[in-house]
């Protein structure tokens, strides 16, 4: 018979002798999963006897995540701007730092004065960003491309589990394939920035599991960023709105790449760590 407090001390000895960042995190977001409870009511539950159908689901998760695979894909979703949505090896994991990026978008308040803005999510991948975004502006209309067929069809599943299967259109490409010159109010975009070399020393567990395409950057990191820059360029309307986010050594780069696309009023804000993590731009209005 084992408790819940058991469980929850033997496997985090269990991750940390694998060592596995977060250990305890880990197994705390297993098995509130498990007991469909919320993480923090775990602590009401520790003298509480796991049935062993579910002492067992605990074993085999704990072992997946002992062997480096990310906890969000062993429990198969992820929560982002207070919605779950689904994840797998199709997409990479939707981080808090990509939370800052869509807050951004909501709070551009020249953007929303268009009665019904036409936005594009670059590289929507599990579609968190604009999924978000179509929750929490419905009058806008909204594209989410993708260069990966597997990757939209991993949106495609979360927009029709939140409801948004009519919200949302999904297109297969780039851009410029996509959209005519001056149709947009916005492109926003979490494409990949990591430099190349730097790709090669991530931790296990995001290197072998999460997809390289929707990490690797280029040598520099700013190999796709700097081409969806001069697409946007063309894409947007007059005074229209890009949204980036980016790596935090990558600011003054971004701006230099914004100001040669002919942006304005280009600038690079924070996380919620103080590092450098987006850019916005907008393009000259006539």
């Amino acid at each position: 018979m084992k408790t819940v407090l058991h469980v929850l001390t033997s496997g985090t000895a269990y991750l940390e002798a694998h060592g596995i960042e977060q250990p305890r995190l880990a197994c705390e977001l297993l098995l509130s999963r498990l007991l469909r409870c919320k993480r923090l009511e775990l602590y009401l539950k520790y003298e509480e006897v796991l049935p062993e159908n579910l002492l067992e689901a605990m074993r085999r998760g704990t072992k997946r995540v002992g062997a480096a695979e990310p906890v969000q894909y062993v429990l198969g979703q992820v929560g982002f701007m207070d919605h779950v949505f689904k994840v797998d090896r199709r997409a990479l994991i939707p981080r808090p730092e990509t939370e800052v990026l869509v807050q951004h978008v909501l709070e551009c308040e020249a953007l929303w004065k268009s009665e019904h803005p036409a936005i594009v999510d670059v590289g929507t991948g599990s579609g968190c960003i604009v999924l978000s975004l179509a929750m929490a502006r419905p009058n806008g209309r909204y594209i989410a491309l993708d260069t990966s067929e597997d990757a939209l069809a991993l949106a495609r599943e979360n927009a029709a589990a939140l409801g948004l299967a009519d919200c949302v259109g999904f297109a297969h490409g780039e851009l410029p394939d996509i959209v005519d010159p001056e149709s947009l109010n916005a492109v926003v975009a979490n494409l990949p920035y990591i430099p190349t070399a730097t790709y090669e020393r991530l931790p296990l567990n995001v290197r072998e599991f999460e997809p390289r395409t929707a990490l690797d950057g280029g040598p520099a990191g700013l190999s796709i960023i700097e081409n969806v820059v001069h697409d946007a360029a063309l894409a947007l309307i007059p005074g229209g709105h890009l949204f980036l986010e980016i790596g935090d050594e990558q600011g003054a780069s971004v701006l230099s790449l914004l100001k040669e696309g002919g942006f304005e009023d280009a600038l690079v804000k924070p996380d919620l760590n103080g590092r450098d993590r987006i850019a916005v731009g907008r393009t000259p209005a006539y």
